[in-house]
């Protein structure tokens, strides 16, 4: 495993609401990470599609998962401003998320996620869009 792969999983194990949701890091390079998320009863609304919530915070942590990818050791992202476009609904399946960095700064790093709802056949559906803004911090993750 790459030495990004690591600190990012680093960070997915260090966040235990990440956990209780279900979100499970699949893929890390150098500035993108690869989340997914098996659609349970408990995610979704009382229309019976994923809740809002469950899709911002895949999107937002997938981002974050960019983002640490290209800090250096001893900083830590985190999220301080994101917005997020719902683009379709998803009801069961699989999630992915796909999120890359746009620019990374000493302070500041910019990054985008897809979410993606996976079709019966193996395609997949965007389903959200989320810009996140994260900012660096020094020291370590607790």
């Amino acid at each position: 495993m790459t030495e990004e792969f690591e600190e990012v999983r680093r960070i997915f194990q260090a966040a235990p609401f990440i956990g209780s949701v279900g979100i499970e890091l699949d893929a890390v390079s150098p500035g993108e990470c690869h989340a997914s998320l098996k659609v349970r009863p408990d995610h979704l609304q009382q229309t019976g599609v994923v809740h809002a919530g469950v899709i911002a915070t895949l999107a937002d942590h997938a981002a974050g998962g960019a983002a640490g990818s290209v800090l250096e050791k001893g900083s830590y992202p985190l999220s301080i401003e994101f917005k997020i476009n719902f683009l379709h609904g998803a009801s069961t399946g699989k999630l992915v998320c796909h999120a890359k960095v746009l620019r990374s700064g000493r302070n500041i790093v910019v990054a985008e996620a897809e979410v993606m709802a996976v079709t019966k056949n193996g395609g997949e559906t965007l389903i959200a869009k989320a810009m996140v803004t994260l900012a660096v911090l020094q020291g370590q993750l607790v």
